[in-house]
């Protein structure tokens, strides 16, 4: 362990010996026979204490000891007094903020004890100022990393702008433009991979709640019941294992966003409770008898059709105009093909950074291939297949080769207009639910010539034609 370091102050030479031989044994011993001299090995050295005679000449010790605390704010100090008038005595401990005075002649055991009991308080005051700047550096620290997440995140909530440049997704930005300085509830549709949450994050963190939380919950994940205290929170002894008060995801979101995913997969119970919340702007928690008031904003996603939702039963329509409001719909990848260079190109960079991949770019004919892919998993697909070329691509370009999609869902080689008559396909199929003849009768051919061009185009469903037609 580290000897402490003790300056012993006193004008006359016996003393400072005595004093001296009394410490030196246990701590490293600095002496000084004047109040400057002083003043010179508390600039040099770290010393954890002094201990200074009152009556000196030119310089008093209580003068001393005044001086040092500029010098070392949590130095202990200790003045020797030959005299006890004690308003002297009150004075020169409050000028010097004096630990304690000693008085002479001193007892020798006692002034070690003194010394020994004061260094521990010395040590616990260095330790809590070396627990102080930790926590400081790691409050700097979380500064540093929560100030680089919201580069990050902002660079990816610009990442819908940057890729948004199509026809299509201009009429998105359109509307979110329109709503992202309100609090009004949105209703995002599109399929999976569009880019839903990202959208929704967006509106949240350019929007009046973004200094508050946004908490997002995909709502098919859980079974109803944990659903229902994920979302709504619960009281202790609720049921099996709610062993205390829990929050909510609303509660903890008070003042900000809400995320439901997915929507469309809550339980008809849950449908009710979140009516209440948009209703009335309150909601109980499991087990709990009292209601509790809060100020959220909800955005609202799902992949299906809510109408057809509601018109089986699964959604409630009171709780459909309630969270459509503001509908907004993310077109699938594959009706913005002019997106597609933009988007490949963000993800390569973004994943190259990532995996601190020399990959820069792209082939040409790989470019051309992704913008004729059909893309079924949409964005997310892209950023995946992106993902998986920087890997196996060791160059600083991406060239042809098996992480290309090889599907039926691929339709290499097709035409502009060859690729708008698939998506109409593609579209009047999902509309029609797989009925060939109904699709065939849209586009005014027989029911053989689309199963041609379902072979043609890729594109798997629909039912088999009759062979005689």
């Amino acid at each position: 362990m580290k000897r402490h370091n003790l300056l012993l102050v006193d004008d006359e030479k016996d003393i400072l010996r005595t004093l001296g031989l009394t410490f030196e044994e246990d701590y490293e011993v600095f002496t000084a026979r004047s109040g400057m001299e002083a003043l010179g090995v508390l600039e040099r050295h770290d010393i954890a204490l002094i201990i200074a005679d009152q009556r000196m000449p030119e310089m008093t010790g209580v003068e001393l000891l005044q001086r040092s605390i500029t010098l070392n704010p949590h130095i202990i100090r200790i003045i020797l007094t030959g005299y006890t008038d004690t308003g002297d005595l009150i004075q020169a401990i409050n000028k010097g903020h004096i630990y304690q005075y000693i008085t002479k002649p001193w007892d020798r055991q006692e002034l070690r004890v003194v010394v020994k009991r004061a260094l521990e308080s010395y040590d616990l005051v260095i330790e809590n100022q070396r627990l102080f700047k930790e926590l400081e550096a790691a409050n700097d620290r979380l500064r540093d990393e929560n100030t680089l997440i919201r580069k990050e995140l902002n660079n990816d909530l610009q990442f819908a702008e940057i890729v948004g440049q199509g026809a299509a997704m201009r009429r998105v930005f359109d509307l979110v433009t329109k709503v992202i300085d309100t609090t009004i509830t949105v209703l995002l549709t599109g399929e999976t991979g569009t880019g839903k949450t990202l959208l929704a994050r967006y509106i949240h963190h350019h929007g009046p709640r973004k200094d508050k939380l946004f908490v997002e919950q995909n709502c098919g994940a859980l079974p109803e019941s944990l659903l229902e205290s994920e979302l709504f929170g619960h009281k202790r002894g609720a049921f099996t294992g709610a062993v205390q008060d829990q929050k909510g995801l609303f509660e903890a979101a008070d003042g900000g966003t809400v995320f439901l995913d997915e929507i469309s997969e809550m339980s008809p119970l849950l449908q009710v409770k979140l009516l209440q919340i948009l209703q009335e702007g309150r909601f109980r928690r499991v087990g709990d008898s009292t209601y509790r008031q809060v100020d959220v904003r909800i955005i609202s996603a799902t992949n299906k059709d809510l109408d057809a939702e509601i018109k089986k039963g699964h959604f409630r329509s009171d709780l459909y105009y309630r969270i459509n409001v503001f509908p907004i719909h993310i077109p699938p990848l594959r009706e913005r093909s002019e997106d597609i260079p933009l988007l490949a190109a963000h993800c390569l960079k973004k994943y190259s950074r990532r995996f601190r991949s020399p990959v820069a770019g792209f082939n040409e004919e790989v470019v051309s291939e992704l913008c004729r892919y059909g893309f079924p998993g949409n964005v997310r697909e892209l950023e995946n297949l992106i993902e998986r070329a920087i890997i196996l691509n060791s160059g600083d370009r991406i060239e042809m080769g098996d992480w290309l999609p090889r599907s039926r869902h691929n339709p290499v080689g097709l035409s502009r207009i060859e690729q708008v008559e698939r998506a109409e396909i593609v579209r009047l199929l999902e509309l029609h639910q797989g009925k060939l003849s109904l699709v065939a009768k849209e586009l005014g051919i027989s029911r053989t010539t689309l199963w041609r061009r379902l072979k043609d185009y890729g594109i798997q469903g629909g039912e088999e034609p009759d062979p005689l037609e």
